[in-house]
């Protein structure tokens, strides 16, 4: 599978994200020549277990997130950051963990947007959303590059990329930039060889710089 680094927008301190930056950034991809192929979603939810008792919730882990992603609809991926585990679940778990009551919702996002074609690359630019609500918590976007499955290899060519975009994006002058912070996949006992499991984990890491940032931007307006 081709490799695929998740990027979130990092807006400058002071500011937030907003739907102006989401349009201007999926502009700046048509600007280099990036070709509009249709829609993407992806579905993030964190989970908080149904204790019977308060005492017991030091046992259970508190960063426990489900993943399902576009490119694998029959699969759902979970995540245990504390502990770094990451599993591939048949997508009826879901139905499973509801019937069972171990495991709620906590809190559901969307990531949805637009994909573009660029040469061997392919792009997803999106918003991050609560599900049920309209308002931004963010900007994601996936660059993928189809030739190559190794991550190693693929680097250089990777980097080279990002110059480009980040080139191409500072010229508009928005309040923030694109950010890849990318995990130790060892930790998660992932290789080198580009799998979803990668994709998930990159997700999850993601999503902390997000809401550590909406956090920081709290912070600063108390």
């Amino acid at each position: 599978m081709p490799v695929k680094w998740v990027l979130h927008w990092q807006p400058n301190a002071g500011t937030t994200v907003n739907t102006q930056i989401l349009n201007e950034v999926s502009q700046c991809v048509e600007s280099i020549n990036g070709v509009k192929e249709g829609r993407w979603k992806a579905t993030l939810t964190y989970y908080k277990p149904m204790l019977k008792e308060q005492s017991a919730a030091a046992e259970f882990p508190r960063d426990f997130l489900g993943i399902s992603l576009p490119e694998q609809a029959n699969k759902y991926y979970f995540i245990i950051r504390g502990q770094r585990i990451v599993c591939e679940a048949d997508s009826t778990i879901q139905a499973i963990m509801e019937k069972l009551q171990s495991y709620k919702s906590r809190v559901a996002l969307y990531f949805e947007g637009f994909q573009y074609q660029l040469g061997d690359f392919q792009l997803r630019v999106g918003k991050v959303v609560p599900m049920h609500a309209e308002n931004l918590r963010g900007i994601v976007m996936e660059v993928e590059y189809l030739p190559i499955s190794s991550l190693e290899k693929s680097h250089q060519t990777m980097e080279e990329f990002l110059d480009i975009w980040q080139d191409a994006v500072s010229k508009r002058s928005l309040p923030g930039h694109f950010m890849h912070a990318e995990p130790n996949f060892g930790e998660y006992g992932l290789g080198d060889v580009y799998t979803s499991h990668h994709t998930a984990v990159q997700y999850a890491t993601v999503m902390a710089q997000v809401i550590a940032t909406a956090q920081a931007v709290q912070n600063v307006r108390n």
